[in-house]
């Protein structure tokens, strides 16, 4: 059987995942990393514990028993996006750490430009809004504070790149700086409906122009993995980024299909086709993905904190060991008795697009204890996956079948709490691996095993669905009390 490994770059962690032509999971390798706050709000990654744990998942898939036994057709990379990275073109050597897509700290500098009034000119050039969420602003921020930084920039000397980038000049030896049309268009340097880096932007942001990797199709040839850094020769045959793979892995290939990512944040991404959709309630305007010249679109909504608020759970507070031990306690309880947690631990993300909102929880009394505080956390997660929803029915748009994926889909309590709360149908696919699956299927049809997106989407089906069973007073009870204490959390 032909084979595809997906290198599937995380926030948290560093993953290789073999898949088959059919699309099942053969084995999976996957490494921690370090995740580094060196002051509130700020997060990064060290760039060569993220390229040391890939490059050790990799082997080991790929000199795993079971790999021996098919032939490995090529690699797919799906990574986290928006996270920042400037590196030196000769040595490889990163010039800082990267700066994480939840780091807040150009905050002010977003601010300062909303002043001057260049946010319509962003998000009709973009497709998003000015937040320190995406990658620009990193930019600027590493040219402005690290030493020499921008003047070895004026003399084409660095390299920027979006995690994939990164991996990619590593995986192919500096052979290759190139990135793809997903993670470009997260960047605020991309014009998505030009397809091309955008001059206007780059000189709103002060980025100089020669730092910018080639831009791609999704399933493009994006050259080889070097023997010299692997011991082994393979073809990288697609990048996307991490919620756009998502959305292939999904099958989300038709207009208004719409799919919804449980991971460290959550992330709803509804396909739009070939338009672009200008939101009214600050929605984002993406590209779902680009194939054979052609940019298909999205409609994206982006939280920052979901899957994260277990990890809060688990590793500050300890309230939990493990993050199915969460499910066993709400399980035994009969309500959230009045208290909820605002998990805005860096800023609130889509509809609010507020920096400085910090994480608040409230209603509570003198009989809360932690199985409280672990549900209110839980329940934060269709919450906020709610306002995205009210923001998307702003825009005309009323899906009434999700699809979900990611780590959280695990607790049935959670999906069906979704449910109830969405008021619509929620659907787990048999594959929950679906970004790392997405980058594999792009490999696929860049190598032609499948031909088009309709044969792709056969790789996909449904292994439980929730259907709303809530009484209708308690849930608008129950989020008339969450939008007010947003209310409160909002500055």
């Amino acid at each position: 059987m032909d084979t595809y490994i997906s290198i599937d770059q995380g926030t948290t962690s560093s993953r290789a995942i073999l898949f088959g032509e059919d699309g099942s999971i053969l084995k999976t390798c996957q490494m921690e990393f370090e995740q580094i706050y060196p002051k509130p709000g700020w997060v990064e990654h060290n760039p060569e514990e993220i390229w040391e744990t890939t490059k050790s998942v990799l082997i080991d898939i790929y000199y795993s028993e079971i790999a021996k036994k098919h032939n490995i057709r090529g690699i797919g990379i799906t990574n986290q996006r928006e996270t920042t990275i400037l590196w030196d073109k000769k040595s490889g050597k990163p010039l800082y750490n990267a700066i994480v897509w939840q780091d807040r700290r150009t905050a002010d500098f977003c601010k300062s430009l909303v002043k001057q009034g260049l946010e319509k000119t962003v998000m009709n050039k973009s497709g998003l809004v000015i937040d320190p969420y995406f990658s620009a602003t990193k930019i600027k921020w590493i040219l402005d504070n690290v030493p020499e930084a921008r003047s070895r920039a004026e003399n084409n000397e660095i390299c920027f790149g979006t995690v994939d980038s990164f991996l990619l000049w590593k995986l192919t030896d500096g052979k290759v700086h190139a990135t793809d049309a997903t993670n470009a268009s997260r960047t605020s340097l991309y014009n998505i409906e030009s397809l091309e880096w955008d001059n206007e932007l780059l000189k709103i942001f002060d980025v100089p122009k020669s730092l910018m990797p080639d831009v791609k199709d999704s399933n493009s040839y994006f050259g080889d993995i070097s023997k010299d850094v692997m011991n082994f020769e393979l073809p990288i045959l697609s990048i996307l980024g991490d919620q756009q793979a998502a959305a292939v892995g999904q099958a989300c290939f038709k207009p208004g299909s719409i799919k919804s990512t449980y991971g460290t944040g959550c992330f709803v991404i509804i396909n739009s086709g070939k338009k672009i959709i200008k939101s009214n309630s600050r929605l984002l305007g993406t590209i779902c993905y680009k194939i054979n010249g052609q940019a298909t679109y999205a409609l994206e909504g982006s939280i920052f904190i979901a899957g994260a608020v277990v990890q809060w759970l688990r590793d500050s507070l300890k309230i939990i060991e493990t993050a199915s031990q969460t499910e066993d306690i709400i399980e035994n309880m009969q309500n959230n008795s009045g208290v909820y947690l605002v998990p805005a631990f860096t800023g609130l993300g889509c509809p609010y697009w507020d920096p400085d909102a910090r994480g608040a929880i409230y209603g509570i009394t003198r009989d809360t204890g932690k199985n409280e505080i672990t549900r209110s956390a839980i329940e934060s997660v269709a919450y906020q996956t709610r306002d995205l929803f009210k923001a998307m029915s702003e825009d005309g748009i009323s899906p009434q079948i999700l699809r979900v994926d990611g780590g959280m889909t695990d607790n049935d309590w959670l999906m069906q709490f979704l449910s109830n709360i969405l008021d619509i149908s929620v659907e787990v696919p048999k594959i929950t691996e679906t970004t790392a699956l997405g980058a594999a299927m792009m490999a696929m049809l860049t190598d032609d095993k499948y031909s088009t997106l309709e044969e792709l989407s056969n790789l996909w089906s449904s292994n439980k669905s929730y259907i709303p069973k809530i009484n209708k007073n308690e849930k608008d009870n129950l989020l008339k009390n969450w939008d007010y204490y947003v209310s409160k959390t909002l500055t």
